[in-house]
């Protein structure tokens, strides 16, 4: 119950001080944060965007550890880890997709514009989309979760390019891609706040009580979800 209500307060922290202190120019007091070159008065969005695409992460990685705990056990519990793991992943993905299009709209002029990141969340959500269509697709519980945990793994090997490396080695618009300078007409690493932490103390201290607090939010509604599944699947089986 208490570490509840440490989330309960930790989400109201960020939300608050999230949207609240607003961005200046010349910070003199805590309750302000500076402008971010390649984000500006929008920066407030990685305190929620940079949490959903972290979180994504964690989420086809455990789906990956526990479909690796399956084959070595043939435990279906295991596999109903990994499922819920999987199912928060898709979700927290789009998620990312949404905070991010919407940031796109009031900085790029569009929701959409096959910017290398924006390509590479999509065809993730692809490649994990196929893993429900292969799911739904056979009654078997050992062969399903046997190719479920199979596909998880090579999924997730896909991950960290399309994620961390993709977004880096190509031109575009999100920060932290490669950028054509103006003035000397040549390809450069372009601005990336989240990991040159070009933040001052207090926007730090929300951007890393932002995702320690959706980490616990992450963990609650996994084993929420699994533990969900798994009294289904008991369910189902006595039923039959």
């Amino acid at each position: 119950m208490i570490w509840k209500i440490t989330l309960f307060v930790l989400m109201c922290f960020v939300i608050v001080t999230g949207i609240s202190f607003p961005i200046v120019m010349h910070p003199t007091s805590w309750s302000e944060f500076p402008i971010i070159p390649g984000l500006e008065e929008k920066a407030k969005i990685i305190f929620f965007h940079v949490p959903t695409a972290w979180l994504s992460v964690v989420a086809f990685l455990m789906a990956m550890v526990y479909g690796i705990k399956y084959l070595r056990n043939k435990n279906l519990d295991d596999d109903a880890k990994s499922s819920a793991a999987l199912q928060l992943g898709m979700m927290f993905s789009i998620l990312a997709t949404i905070t991010g299009s919407i940031w796109a709209k009031f900085n790029w002029g569009t929701f959409w514009n096959w910017d290398p990141r924006e390509t590479s969340i999509f065809i993730l959500l692809l490649i994990y989309g196929s893993l429900f269509a292969l799911r739904s697709a056979i009654d078997n519980e050992d062969k399903r979760a046997r190719l479920s945990a199979v596909y998880s793994i090579i999924a997730f090997l896909t991950v960290p390019f399309f994620i961390f490396i993709m977004p880096r080695i190509m031109l575009g618009l999100h920060p932290g891609s490669l950028e054509i300078d103006p003035a000397t007409n040549k390809v450069v690493q372009g601005t990336s706040p989240v990991v040159d932490f070009k933040m001052n103390g207090s926007m730090r201290l929300v951007f890393f009580v932002s995702l320690f607090a959706f980490t616990i939010l992450y963990y609650w509604m996994w084993s929420v979800r699994s533990k969900a599944i798994i009294i289904k699947e008991n369910l189902s089986k006595k039923l039959n």
